[in-house]
């Protein structure tokens, strides 16, 4: 008589594959481009220097020079706890200025939803984006310091630094309570090993704005946003792309986050009929299951996909980085309309 015995279960690794560089432009297209890049010019204990840039770019025809429409800027400096201390934006919306002394990830998106009601403009999603980067940007100082998790600890104090842990249990899908990502020795050692690759493609040099690349510790959260028309089909398609990179010493990038986004939505009613998101760069092994939630959208309205996101697919129901990813959909419509104008 044998006795079976049960292979202990294990989650397969997380994908660490980049789909970079960007796909060429197609015909008829809209494509908007946003980047965050991070530098810290003074030093790590210093202000984070944050140059936001968005493009929207109409493509005629296939290979041909696109059409500029909308560009948008903004320079903000920030304090070590994400208090905006100095922002500068073009073009700059009136009261633009009350975003100084607002804290990103405190009530920084309510302020912004006050002083810029054009939520489809392109400034507003980077401006949207200061929070998220704000989260992320430090891991860009492991690239330039092995031992730099030790120093953040003896800096901050063994109580306090445990307490920040503490806080991100279940914030998310991947961090939910005993996963990898949270474990009391730390995260995996390897969490930062992807290659970024390069958004830009040499075969379109047009295909994306000018990035702001600068020497030294550097983070980066770029987003790609294709859309077009399918009138035959009735449909709205779109085609997106999400990454969270650093600098590393020898001029390369390393990633931690990245998605591609593949959707479609009925061109009349702008209800979403598809979504399809493909992990391509997450941290920890669970964190790609957080894509399964994201059908519960299917059959939501773009314009109000926004609220939806945060409603279906709040802490550990969904992917922090995914769900910024899919609340940019909102701008859909907006793209939509400028085709071919």
């Amino acid at each position: 008589m044998s006795t079976m015995i049960s292979s202990p279960h294990r989650t397969p690794p997380p994908p660490r594959s980049t789909a970079n560089p960007a796909p060429a432009r197609i015909a008829g297209s809209v494509r908007r481009t946003t980047s965050i890049d991070v530098s810290w010019p003074d030093g790590i204990e210093e202000q984070r220097r944050f140059i936001g840039a968005a493009r929207d770019l109409w493509t005629p025809q296939e290979g041909a020079e696109g059409l500029t429409l909308t560009e948008a800027h903004f320079d903000v400096r920030m304090s070590e706890d994400k208090t905006i201390t100095a922002i500068t934006a073009h073009p700059a919306p009136a009261g633009v200025e009350r975003l100084v002394g607002a804290r990103a990830g405190g009530h920084l998106r309510s302020v912004l939803r006050e002083i810029m009601p054009d939520v489809a403009h392109p400034l507003y999603l980077i401006l949207d984006d200061l929070s998220g980067s704000a989260l992320v940007s430090a891991f860009a100082w492991a690239q330039f310091n092995p031992d730099w998790s030790k120093r953040l600890r003896e800096r901050l104090g063994d109580e306090q630094h445990d307490q920040l842990l503490a806080q991100r249990v279940n914030v998310c899908w991947g961090l939910q309570e005993g996963n990898s990502g949270v474990q009391p020795g730390g995260p995996p050692q390897d969490v930062a090993s992807a290659d970024a690759g390069d958004v830009r493609n040499p075969l379109d040099p047009q295909g994306w704005h000018a990035l702001s690349d600068h020497e030294g510790a550097g983070f980066r959260r770029a987003r790609r946003i294709d859309v077009t028309r399918v009138e035959a089909a009735g449909v709205i398609r779109i085609d997106s792309a999400f990454q969270d990179s650093a600098a590393r010493i020898d001029g390369s990038r390393v990633a931690i986050h990245e998605y591609l986004l593949r959707a479609t939505a009925d061109l009349a009613t702008l209800e979403v009929l598809s979504i399809e998101p493909e992990a391509r760069i997450l941290p920890f092994s669970e964190c790609p299951g957080a894509v399964h939630n994201t059908q519960r959208l299917v059959g939501k309205g773009l314009a109000d996909i926004r609220d939806e996101v945060l409603a279906q697919l709040r802490g550990p129901e969904g992917c922090t980085h995914l769900n910024d990813a899919l609340r940019a959909l909102a701008d859909v419509p907006e793209l939509a309309a400028k085709i071919g104008g």
